[in-house]
């Protein structure tokens, strides 16, 4: 298993300084969600047309990879042509840089805001995997909103008739909103499953509070475990959100205790 972490979780830092700290703490691989103030990753400095060679270069020279690049693409959104460009321009960009994947949404929220379009979602999900299939970039829906139901992602994932879609799964949602047992989660997905999310929380009070890995009770641990025994190699990712919750603790804190942790746990499982 390779390890990275989410560009969400460092929204002061430049890319530089994201580039440098995923080197110096022996992270394999930079998810990229938006890069200090532009979210639209096609759109940020480094991969535009003028720089995403020299960009290329410098992540070669530091053997770090960009598994995935995490879109803000709805695919329940009443306003289906915009998203759809939303997509391919992140599947575009994934293409130039070599990333195998991009994220997209079935739902807003981790935990379900109301009513789904699921024939919507599906015939979007299968316009954006076909384009992908033409430029070797596999699209991936999270385990997010009503699809942390895996029942529910598993009958979307059904309906499906491409290769080139897959499934994020986010330990922490379908434990956290489902009550589903990371076995359970797991059992039902794997046929889908390409890279996976990783946080930690507590409820406390009836709200979600996120904390560094092993200060929750999200069996994350359990959940490596899983994912080693069946072999899999691809990657875990760190998913901080401190880019939505400014009071979390800051990346030059949680990025070397998440690396140091997860190392752990694997090499314990």
């Amino acid at each position: 298993m390779k390890i990275g972490f989410s560009t969400l979780g460092c929204p002061e830092w430049s890319w530089q300084e994201i580039i440098a700290a995923a080197k110096d703490l022996g992270y394999d691989g930079i998810e990229l969600r938006g890069i200090a103030s532009e979210m639209y990753v096609p759109r940020a400095h480094p991969f535009t047309p003028e720089n995403i060679e020299k960009t290329k270069e410098m992540l070669s020279q530091k053997n770090l990879e960009i598994p995935c690049i995490t879109s803000s693409c709805y695919l329940y959104k009443d306003n289906t042509e915009r998203y759809l460009k939303e997509g391919k321009d992140y599947i575009d960009i994934a293409q130039k840089l070599g990333s195998p994947y991009i994220r997209v949404l079935g739902d807003r929220q981790p935990y379900p805001e109301g009513d789904i379009n699921h024939d919507r979602v599906a015939a979007m999900l299968q316009e954006l995997g076909e384009y992908g299939v033409q430029r070797d970039v596999t699209v991936l829906i999270e385990t997010n909103g009503v699809y942390a139901n895996s029942k529910t992602l598993f009958k979307l994932m059904q309906r499906l008739d491409n290769d080139n879609i897959g499934v994020l799964w986010d330990i922490h949602h379908p434990y956290r909103y489902m009550a589903e047992d990371v076995e359970q989660t797991y059992n039902r997905l794997k046929r889908y499953i390409r890279y996976v999310h990783v946080k930690d929380s507590i409820e406390r009070d009836g709200s979600v509070e996120y904390c560094l890995l092993g200060q929750g009770d999200v069996p994350v641990k359990a959940a490596i475990s899983i994912l080693k025994s069946n072999g899999y190699k691809g990657y875990i990712s760190l998913e901080w959100v401190r880019r939505w919750y400014y009071d979390l603790e800051e990346p030059g804190i949680v990025f070397p205790h998440f690396i140091d942790k997860v190392k752990n746990m694997i090499a314990e499982v």
